[in-house]
């Protein structure tokens, strides 16, 4: 995401002049910075507990080490000490009765093998506290390689900050063209809203003057065009975007102009910023209601679905005509590049 950002980025700062693009692409760089520095730090929080619990094995693992080689000393001492055969097997004929002598018998025979054991438990646990060594260095050096990719992020988000700072004092001096191009953009959105008003109205007073038998509903929805209608109501949060890449520069609803103190600005749709030259795409399938030119939001293609219409606008092509039928990511026209935003 970040390296897409960088790309609009580039794109919009060709036009040698700062834009409110500029802006919203920068704070959604910094976002993703932030987000990319969040994942980085709860890696370092992963990797400190993989280190301190293995450090904790290896403490237990050196003590076990000791313990053993420490049991291991005094039976290589112990064995020393009866290493003639002749004394073991006095020990064992000077018995009070034969059970006692196969007893002590025995006990060599145990002591013996439990030498051995002994000796493949210090090997094992050796290579086992070998083995911990090289993970904990490898999770040593994870750590380091974190610790400076978070400190090259920091860098890198403070210079991104100053740049959008830098960019949204620049663009405060024009805060007279800015109005000026907001209002523009204002009464724009008011006649595209009256076209799509105009289109719905226009719906119904035919499914009215029809009267047919087939229409079950206010815009007299056949069938057909009511079960299209279902289907896309179910996939609310599950529809494609209009384009393959971008970022969405401005949510629906109302919200803070991303340079203009105090003034807010009301939003009917989503505003997305992609790459140029871009393919625009049907998010549904449905039927082309209208194809209309807008001041400020160049070709527009409406989109019916059953009860649903979905709106393209700042179209530089258009691809379709009224009446077409269109399938759920049907290229339907290509985005418009604004050389001055």
């Amino acid at each position: 995401e970040i390296n897409y950002t960088n790309k609009l980025l580039e794109e919009t700062q060709k036009t040698k002049q700062n834009s409110v693009n500029e802006v919203v692409i920068l704070r959604k760089k910094i976002s993703n910075r932030e987000e990319l520095i969040q994942t980085i730090q709860n890696e370092l929080a992963t990797v400190n507990d993989q280190s301190r619990k293995l450090q904790q094995n290896v403490t237990s693992l050196n003590k076990e080490l000791e313990g053993l080689k420490k049991e291991y000393a005094h039976m290589i001492v112990s064995a020393y000490r009866n290493r003639n055969a002749i004394t073991r097997l006095m020990f064992i004929f000077s018995s009070s009765d034969f059970n006692q002598a196969y007893q002590r018998m025995k006990y060599f025979q145990q002591y013996s093998f439990f030498r051995k054991n002994q000796a493949e438990m210090i090997t094992k646990k050796q290579q086992e506290l070998s083995d911990q060594l090289v993970e904990l260095e490898k999770i040593k050096k994870e750590k380091t390689s974190l610790l400076h990719a978070e400190e090259r992020e920091m860098q890198t988000l403070s210079k991104e900050k100053s740049q959008k700072d830098a960019t949204i004092q620049n663009l405060s001096k024009k805060e007279k063209q800015l109005k000026k191009t907001l209002k523009e953009k204002q009464e724009s959105a008011r006649k595209l809203q009256k076209a799509i008003e105009a289109i719905i109205a226009e719906e119904i007073r035919k499914a009215r003057e029809k009267k047919s038998s087939s229409a079950s509903n206010e815009i007299g929805l056949t069938p057909e065009e009511l079960e299209l209608s279902n289907v896309f109501s179910n996939n609310r949060g599950k529809l494609p975007w209009p384009s393959e890449r971008g970022i969405v520069s401005n949510t629906f609803g109302v919200h803070e102009h991303a340079v203009l103190k105090g003034i807010q600005v009301k939003n009917n749709g989503i505003d997305i910023l992609t790459s140029k030259d871009s393919e625009i795409r049907a998010v549904f399938d449905g039927t082309v209601t209208k194809v209309i030119s807008i001041p400020n939001y160049q070709n527009v293609v409406i989109i019916r679905h059953g009860e649903y219409l979905t709106v393209y606008s700042n179209l530089e092509k258009t691809y379709v005509t009224s009446g077409d039928k269109v399938s759920t990511k049907q290229v339907i026209g290509k985005a418009y590049t604004n050389e001055e935003e």
